[in-house]
């Protein structure tokens, strides 16, 4: 039976909406506006959920890390410390970017306004892609050195009590939020295994709407297979 993975499904969906934001962002048309502020808001929210992931592993992972496998932490804790700098570059291009060329006249000035707005809109994609760089790195060292430690210096039974510590920290709107960002980018299996102890754990009344509720995330064909694994219509979940 495979060991409790503390990474593992949340590393996956922050990959997948690192990656989306970089190739949306690069083809978007960042003269438009509202375009550039869709971005720059896209942009900090990223960054903003990434600290929030760090803190969450400082609170609730390193604190193992440090009692039985120091050198891990260590790694681990110098890897926050170069992601902080990427993560504070990208914060400040994401606010340059609707900004630039923004005040701008007709004529030339329009043009140096549109070109000022197309540099702003490739500095936010260089600063997106830099940090992708430093966070996949960061990513596998926790995949494959922490979490490896954790398996080696704890039982499932330690690392499962971790683990529902962390949830009864979250809201249950917070929890929901967590397992829609992670599912679109899931295997179907596991995708269907979440779900199934998510639905099973409510009261039979809200089991329809609440896996309505998982799914809004999922692509079409996404949705469709995985009520098809659980054996349930998909008019069976109502909002």
């Amino acid at each position: 039976m495979p060991r409790i993975d503390l990474y593992r499904n949340i590393h996956m969906g922050q990959r997948a909406r690192l990656f989306a934001l970089a190739v949306e962002l690069g083809a978007a048309d960042g003269a438009d506006q509202a375009v550039a502020e869709e971005f720059a808001d896209r942009a900090l929210a990223m960054t903003a959920e990434l600290r929030e992931h760090a803190d969450h592993e400082d609170t609730h992972i390193h604190p193992l890390l440090r009692e039985r496998a120091p050198a891990a932490a260590d790694a681990l804790d110098a890897e926050h410390i170069r992601l902080d700098a990427a993560l504070a570059a990208l914060d400040e291009r994401a606010r340059a970017f609707p900004k630039a060329g923004s005040h701008t006249r007709a004529g030339s000035d329009a043009q140096a306004g549109s070109d000022a707005r197309a540099e702003a809109q490739h500095a936010l994609y260089l600063a997106v892609n830099e940090l992708i760089s430093a966070y996949l790195a960061h990513l596998h060292a926790e995949e494959t050195v922490a979490m490896p430690a954790l398996w080696a210096a704890y039982g499932d039974g330690e690392l499962g009590a971790v683990f529902g510590g962390f949830q009864a920290t979250r809201s249950p709107e917070q929890r929901l939020g967590d397992l829609r960002g992670m599912l679109p980018a899931l295997p179907p299996r596991v995708r269907a295994a979440i779900a199934r102890a998510t639905v099973e754990a409510l009261p039979p009344a809200e089991a329809g709407s609440g896996l309505y509720a998982l799914s809004t995330t999922l692509a079409p064909a996404q949705r469709a297979r995985l009520y098809d694994d659980l054996g349930a219509p998909e008019a069976w979940a109502v909002r």
